[in-house]
Formats: structure tokens, sequence, C-alpha cells
């Protein structure tokens, strides 16, 4: 289950231009749309908006925009219809990806999925080729800070988490969906900083490769977070340190 918190982790440092912030907003307030449309516009109700509307907190999205996009998805505001929908593939090394994305034009989003996989040395798979290596899970990230890293693993498992995984400045808290709240809330009780906390698709196995093939696999990830209607990307690849640590002076 490695790897989940170093890619992220990277882009957090990279930092977002204007217009990658205005792109992460966009996406983010099409999945209150989703939530709202499938479960209300009540949070308290609504498991799937209350993290929505949390993970635009984490992201220090505008309360402004957040009521947007709930008016939107209740027909106030107007709003084109959105579908959710996936895509499986392979990239360099044959690295698994599943691409999650919301969109109002599922071909469109299929050709620029497929151009993203094919400029970056992969192919698309079919439907459930990719998709049975990974499990739904919750993921809380924490980074290296003045609490011990061992003493929130424990207050987390006691908590309810099933897993948890200690790199050398962060630490992966796993747990089943539907406790990664209870969790989370538990953690912030002992004024643990949350980096993250959001469902995730998790590799049940993880694929190590060579430093060019995982540059390569990484570059990929990152055309396709960058297509409007993709939400969420995953991997199967345990990106090793030095990768990541040349990614990292790319970034600085």
């Amino acid at each position: 289950m490695s790897g989940h918190s170093k890619w992220s982790k990277i882009k957090r440092q990279k930092g977002v231009s204007d217009i990658k912030k205005g792109q992460l907003f966009t996406k983010l307030g099409r999945e209150v749309i989703v939530a709202v449309r499938e479960g209300g516009a009540d949070p308290e109700r609504n498991f799937r908006l209350r993290l929505a509307i949390q993970k635009c907190r984490d992201n220090n999205m505008p309360l402004d925009n957040v009521n947007v996009a709930i008016k939107k998805a209740s027909g106030e505001a107007g709003g084109s219809a959105l579908t959710e929908t996936s895509f499986e593939g392979y990239g360099p090394g044959g690295a698994a990806i599943l691409v999650q994305g919301l969109t109002d034009n599922r071909n469109r989003t299929l050709q620029e999925v497929r151009g993203a996989f094919s400029r970056g040395g992969g192919n698309l798979a079919e439907a459930g080729g990719v998709a049975w290596l990974f499990e739904n899970r919750g993921v809380i990230v924490v980074e290296a800070g003045q609490l011990s890293l061992e003493d929130i693993a424990l207050w987390a498992i006691d908590a309810g988490a099933e897993d948890f995984k200690i790199e050398k400045d962060s630490l992966e808290i796993y747990t089943e969906p539907a406790t990664l709240e209870p969790v989370r809330r538990a953690l912030e009780e002992h004024d643990v900083a949350i980096a993250s906390a959001e469902l995730s698709m998790i590799p049940k196995t993880t694929l190590e490769l060579g430093e060019d093939e995982a540059l390569r696999v990484l570059k990929l990830l990152d055309r396709l977070e960058e297509l409007d209607d993709v939400q969420r990307v995953f991997s199967n690849v345990d990106f090793s340190d030095a990768v990541m640590d040349k990614l990292r002076a790319k970034a600085a």
C-alpha cells in the first residue's frame, strides 16, 4: 500500500498556479454536485457530501464556491448533467492505472484519456482488466511534526483504523470507507494536523520499476490528472525514495 503519500506530498510541495488552482476548485465543485445529486444537500445525512466538503476545506476552497456547487446540484443555478465514469489502462513498465472522472460527454473524455495514455507510452485496457487490482479504502496522511508518528498510529488503530505505514517523514493510515470520518475526528481530538483524508483506491499489491520507467509513469499520471474531466488517478507503482527525490529536485 506504500506510495500514496509520496506522490501526493510532492504535488503539495510543487504548489499550484492560479490556473491549476482554478481547475482544482472546478473538480472539487463537481464532486460536491454529484454527491448532492446522489444523496441530497444535507451533509449530516450524506456521507459522500461530507467528504466532498471536507476535501474542499482541506484545499482552501472558498465557502462561496461550495455553496454555488450545492445550488447547481439542486437546480437553483443551472449546470450540466455529470456522469461518473472510469477508465483502466497500463503505463510504462506494465504499471496498472485506474482513472476516475466526472463528465458531461463520455466520448470526449474517452478520447482525451486515450490520447494521454498513448502520448505517455501506455494504453487503455478492457473494463475490469485493472480495477480488480485495487480496493476502496480510506486513507489519512499525517506529515511528521511535533507529535510522534508512532503515537498517532496507535491512536488511529484504537479509533478503528485497519493498518498504517510510517515513511521517514509521514504516516499513512488505512481504514474501511465507513470508518474514515470517525478515525479522522479521533485524531483531530488529539490535535493531529491532517495533511489529507479521502477515499482512495489502494493497490492490493505494488509494482517496483526502474528509475526511468517510474519517472515516465509519474509524467503520465500528471498528464491524466490535468485533464478537466478526470477527478482522480491511481497506480500500483511503489515509487522509490530515489525516484521521489529526483522528482522533488525538479519541482524545487
